[in-house]
């Protein structure tokens, strides 16, 4: 590289350059920094003749003033530790200042920040006692490691949890019976994947039943518990006004037109934009620290692997080909139930880009993103009860595993290559939308054709899927009578993906929200709230036969020389990943409970309506089904410029 440099700057003919423009200045100044005398690389004649032509040599005085340089740069090598901790404290005083000027001038609209400051002193106070106390407490814990002890507590705690099941279930579903049959599938589908497990005697129970539990907990906290609600609808909020920034850049390059018209430019750009933040996150390290806190907690309960935790763990923000790279070095060590984990915990997660793209359909925030969060243990219970260990695994310990932070040297790296890395998930999205779409309407069209020949009206995917998944649909806690769309929309995503399958989702939410009628003939035209929840938590995830393909061709680039056991249990992974979405949806179907104030339908019905809504719907349906001297015939009339009625007549 040396050599070339100069044969680059002597090609330039600038007559300048050929004579020679030399600058005795900057070469004194650069000899003098290095601590050597100027022209020491020459012999002394050269050096003479050099001044000489040059000029006088310089004085005493340049030098002693130019010497301080390296000593100031030596001082500050030397104090470099002291220099950070002074600039974290200021940027630490600056911080708690602002925080104070937040809270004093409006709390509730810096509660937000509160919060967030102080969950993050809450993990470095952790951080801190772990290094100080840690071995000290370790002394003090060991005599309690007694395995006598271990085994009663063990027993007590799963009394104790038993206990706590039954009277929940006692106390909570005496309001709302529906709940049982939820809980009786997940009693069924544990049962079906337990009678298909490759070795039946091996099945660590500890892992599936901490599973299950840490799952439960999860829901509790975000779905039925106040703050937690409050939290993930807070956080679902946030991210939605994040995405909405997207609409800057497409709107520049698209026009607003295309934007708010045109689906590939209003949800696709989304996916860039999300890309691009997920990478910085990475870059920064923010993600591999919530990735090993995430891991850690489920590894120490359940008792996996360090290897296949952090996999299932990476899977809630990232997807099923991009996870496996968290632990790319070990895939060839791994044991077939480790491998099972990593392809079973891509199935049963979607990718954060994608979770912005669902968002931007109207579908629910928080509950997408409790049901990502929710999967990653109930993808290792349900793995470990379908394929058990059964050999000794390399990977007990995280001792030697270590999580990469990319090939980015610096922040504005990691945003463009995490932009351009979208480009490839985008254009793959395009495609199969288009290539399944397309198929969808053959075989409807076909099946509608061979329907007709045997007087079958109406023939379709959809109508086959709803008859064949009804009763799956049933399982998970739906209504019946809103079970036919249900599995119209799980066969949609088992057989084609779920993205299509969340696109028709969202038309049935649009559909209730504007207030249309339920029936229109024989067709259903929306779903219930809980139908939706539970619809969401079903779809959220990777396990359809088109990601059979993904998933090998991710994993096989990673370790060729492990494609026949790739293949070999890819299938079983598929069957769990599927799974372990409805048993998500089973676990929110127990847990789900309406929210929101009533609606007071006397005042709504008597004001001036100018469009229908969800609202208006239910209080019109109530006005209609129970005449009563409350609604006057000014709120009836409102309600007859929306709906056909009898009473309308």
């Amino acid at each position: 590289m040396e050599d070339d440099t100069p044969r680059g700057r002597e090609s330039i003919s600038l007559a300048s350059v050929a004579n020679g423009l030399d600058n005795r200045g900057a070469e004194l100044l650069e000899s003098l920094e290095e601590g050597r005398d100027p022209g020491s690389n020459s012999s002394p004649s050269e050096v003479g003749n050099s001044w000489s032509k040059a000029g006088p040599e310089p004085s005493s005085g340049w030098r002693r003033r130019l010497q301080p340089a390296p000593r100031v740069r030596h001082f500050c090598r030397e104090h470099s530790q002291l220099f950070r901790w002074i600039c974290i404290g200021l940027l630490c005083t600056a911080y708690t200042a602002f925080l104070l000027a937040a809270c004093i001038l409006n709390f509730q609209r810096a509660l937000a920040l509160f919060v967030l400051t102080c969950v993050v002193l809450v993990f470095l106070a952790h951080s801190l006692l772990k290094r100080l106390l840690g071995p000290t407490l370790l002394r003090c814990v060991k005599p309690l490691g007694h395995p006598c002890l271990k085994l009663w507590f063990k027993r007590g705690l799963a009394l104790a949890a038993l206990l706590g099941l039954v009277l929940w279930l006692a106390l909570d579903t005496s309001q709302r019976p529906e709940q049982l049959v939820s809980f009786g599938g997940i009693c069924v589908f544990i049962g079906l994947l337990f009678a298909l497990s490759k070795h039946h005697r091996a099945v660590s129970w500890r892992a599936v039943f901490w599973g299950l539990g840490l799952q439960f907990v999860l829901g509790l906290v975000v779905i039925r518990t106040e703050p937690g609600f409050i939290a993930f609808q807070w956080l679902g909020d946030q991210i939605q006004i994040f995405l909405s920034y997207t609409e800057s850049g497409s709107s520049f390059v698209f026009g607003e037109a295309l934007v708010k018209d045109v689906f590939a430019f209003q949800v696709l750009p989304i996916i860039v934009f999300f890309s691009c933040a997920m990478s910085v996150l990475y870059y920064v390290g923010l993600m591999q620290w919530v990735i090993m806190k995430i891991s850690w907690l489920m590894q120490i309960t359940m008792g996996t692997t360090a290897t296949e935790t952090l996999s299932v763990a990476g899977n809630i923000f990232v997807s099923q080909t991009e996870a496996p790279l968290l632990i790319r070095p070990y895939l060839a060590d791994m044991t077939l139930s480790e491998i099972h984990v990593v392809m079973t915990g891509g199935y049963a997660t979607i990718a954060g880009s994608l979770l912005g793209a669902y968002i931007s359909f109207g579908i629910d925030a928080a509950s997408l993103i409790a049901a990502s969060v929710m999967a990653a243990p109930c993808a290792l219970a349900l793995s470990k009860l379908v394929y058990p260990e059964v050999e000794e695994s390399k990977f007990r310990s995280e001792e030697g595993v270590k999580l990469t932070y990319g090939d980015a040297q610096n922040l504005l790296e990691a945003a463009s290559s995490g932009a351009a890395l979208s480009v490839k998930v985008v254009t793959n999205i395009a495609a199969n939308l288009i290539a399944f779409l397309a198929v969808l309407d053959f075989i409807n069209a076909a099946l509608s054709w061979l329907g007709n020949m045997v007087d079958i009206q109406g023939l379709s995917f959809q109508l086959i899927c709803s008859y064949i998944l009804r009763p799956v649909a049933f399982l998970m806690g739906v209504a019946w009578e809103d079970c036919s769309v249900v599995a119209e929309l799980l066969g949609m995503k088992l057989f084609l993906n779920e993205f299509v399958a969340y696109q028709g989702l969202s038309e049935y939410k649009q559909r209730r929200l504007a207030g249309t009628e339920e029936w229109v003939g024989s067709k259903k035209q929306w779903i219930s709230v809980r139908a939706e929840i539970l619809t969401t938590f079903a779809l959220c995830g990777f396990a359809n036969f088109s990601s059979i393909g993904i998933m090998l061709g991710g994993l096989t680039s990673m370790a060729p020389q492990r494609k026949s056991d790739f293949s070999q249990i890819v299938l079983r992974a598929l069957c769990t990943g599927a799974c372990v979405s409805l048993v998500n949806a089973c676990v929110a179907g127990i847990l789900y409970m309406p929210r929101g104030p009533a609606v007071d339908c006397v005042s709504l019905l008597n004001t001036t309506l100018n469009s229908s809504s969800f609202e208006v719907y239910q209080c019109c349906h109530q006005a209609f089904q129970s005449p009563s001297p409350e609604f006057s015939l000014e709120a009836l009339d409102n309600c007859c410029r929306f709906y056909n009625h009898t009473i309308c007549a």
